[in-house]
């Protein structure tokens, strides 16, 4: 009689329940991170490429300052390095520094910001990460184990055909098979989220380049 994979789950061994539990659960978290994660870094794209473009336009710097100030607005990615920016060099050019000075805070103050966005884009990978490279081996550990717990009852059975051994053994394998379902969508998600979080800081850096170019070439002027 062919056995469902519930009835196979119930007639496991503590152990194995237990571990399968676990990856289930970490199976279930995975998931909620990866939406959530694709949610943040899609959200953070966007708000890239629009900020980007407004930059480059004939707004004019006051006015960009004054949109990310405004009440209920989220500034995120380029916008926060360029608030925390741009707010440090009014600050210090009112006070008669000299120019070298004043874009020195003021780059150090955007690598600051810049290290807090790619912190808040990177939040929870190593999680997936961990997900992705432990769950094969503990699902591994829960076939072994019930495995061994199939040949043990063997031992004391007058008769080891394949058909006794054969529920033991798929119980076992349903870890394993559960670790790999657990697995491979966070190494998945791990890889595409990484990849992204580099390229999105990547165009930050480049942009935090850029408007210190910008503010350089202001103070320059004055």
């Amino acid at each position: 009689m062919e056995l469902s994979i519930l009835e196979l789950f119930l007639n496991a061994s503590i152990v194995v329940k237990s571990v399968i539990i676990l990856l289930l659960l970490a199976s279930i978290i995975s998931w909620m991170v990866i939406f959530e994660r694709w949610l943040y870094i899609n959200k953070v794209s966007q708000e890239f490429l629009a900020f980007e473009s407004r930059f480059w336009s004939d707004s004019g710097l006051e006015a960009l300052l004054a949109e990310s100030q405004e009440e209920g607005h989220q500034t995120i990615g380029a916008e926060y390095l360029f608030q925390i920016g741009f707010l440090d060099y009014k600050r210090l050019k009112n006070e008669n520094i000299d120019s070298e000075t004043i874009m020195s805070s003021v780059q150090r103050n955007m690598r600051a910001a810049l290290a807090k966005e790619q912190t808040l884009l990177e939040k929870h990978l190593p999680f997936l990460a961990t997900v992705a490279s432990v769950s094969p081996y503990i699902g591994l550990f829960g076939t072994v184990w019930g495995i061994m717990n199939s040949f043990r009852g063997l031992a004391g059975s007058s008769q080891a055909t394949l058909s006794a051994v054969a529920p033991g053994i798929s119980e076992a394998l349903i870890a394993t098979a559960i670790g790999l379902f657990a697995a491979i969508p966070a190494l998945i998600a791990y890889n595409k989220f990484i990849s992204e979080s580099d390229s999105l800081v990547s165009s930050m850096e480049g942009f935090k380049e850029e408007f210190s170019a910008v503010l350089h070439r202001d103070i320059q002027t004055k």
